[in-house]
């Protein structure tokens, strides 16, 4: 089985349905039962309502304890699907929601990467990440306390939420100041938004990656330059089917990047949202753009040597492939 690794998934968008139910009676928490369409499904028709499906499902998420649990079950599934690293995206926002602070909210990931890489060998990494729809105020303070508690699994510093809100600009103070402390970035860019996104993304902020990115195959000028630069992008062809961007798997335009010179990775996003996980996502990719195991592997390849993480494990991992 080829090796994996993966470099964008939502560390609250890991949760499947029953893991969430758990949390929620295990603390007391009330959950919206529309929250769920079935027992192994969340219920949500388009991206506004996924955004509001999330949001409920992670809230209940409420201790150390839970983001311990959420983390190690999401590396125990990717460890047995071959996975050798994931980097995933913390959101200190979703954290402050129920009342928990930023270390609490690192220490208990931390708690989950260690219990899963003492039992299965698999890494984990954190990049935090600011949510665009909540504004550049909210952005700024993430980085702020992003700086002010390093945490040795914090390797990067990141943005999701609704591009259709804002402008890459209005963030550039909040990457700056991670920037200037040495980290490195990215930022989703060209998914539901167009390439003009990504165009923007590029000018204002100083990302090493861009989440997403698939859009850039509608401006060649664009493509050309995102290849050119070596910037890699954190492809998730099922998020992007499950959501409505492309009708199906062999319309996404994953195989058309690659060829085109771009660097691409294989990702999951939020996989239980989206009936996908990183394997069903290599495996997929496989069948729908003809990829040989050669190609995965050197998708791998590509995730690890783009990955935030250090040199030295860079090394490590690449020796496993």
């Amino acid at each position: 089985m080829v090796k994996k690794a993966e470099l964008h998934v939502h560390l609250e968008g890991t949760a499947p349905p029953a893991l969430v139910r758990k949390l929620a009676t295990a603390n007391g928490a009330a959950i919206d039962p529309t929250t769920f369409k079935s027992d192994g499904e969340f219920a949500w028709r388009d991206f506004a309502e996924f955004l509001q499906c999330y949001d409920k499902a992670a809230a209940t998420i409420l201790t150390k304890d839970d983001y311990r649990l959420v983390t190690y079950d999401y590396l125990a599934r990717c460890a047995a699907e071959e996975v050798i690293y994931v980097e995933m995206f913390s959101s200190p926002d979703h954290a402050a929601a129920v009342r928990m602070s930023y270390p609490d909210h690192l220490e208990g990931i931390a708690a989950g990467i260690e219990d899963a890489h003492r039992e299965f060998g698999i890494e984990g990494r954190i990049i935090v990440t600011c949510v665009r729809h909540l504004g550049a105020e909210r952005a700024e303070s993430i980085a702020r306390r992003f700086i002010t508690h390093p945490h040795p699994y914090v390797v990067g510093f990141g943005m999701g939420g609704n591009e259709a809100v804002f402008n890459a600009r209005d963030f550039a103070s909040a990457f700056d100041i991670v920037t200037r402390a040495g980290y490195r970035t990215t930022s989703h860019a060209g998914e539901f938004a167009g390439p003009e996104s990504i165009r923007d993304t590029l000018k204002y902020l100083p990302v090493s990656r861009i989440g997403h990115g698939v859009r850039v195959w509608e401006d060649p000028e664009l493509l050309a330059e995102v290849a050119e630069r070596k910037i890699p992008l954190e492809l998730c062809p099922g998020s992007n089917v499950a959501t409505g961007l492309f009708r199906s798997r062999r319309q996404h335009p994953f195989r058309q990047l690659m060829e085109a010179g771009c660097i691409v990775t294989l990702n999951s996003d939020d996989p239980p949202f989206f009936a996908t996980s990183i394997g069903h996502e290599y495996d997929e990719a496989a069948r729908a753009y003809s990829l040989t195991e050669m190609d995965l592997e050197n998708i791998t390849r590509n995730a690890v040597r783009t990955a935030f993480c250090s040199e030295e494990l860079k090394e490590k991992l690449l020796s496993e492939i």
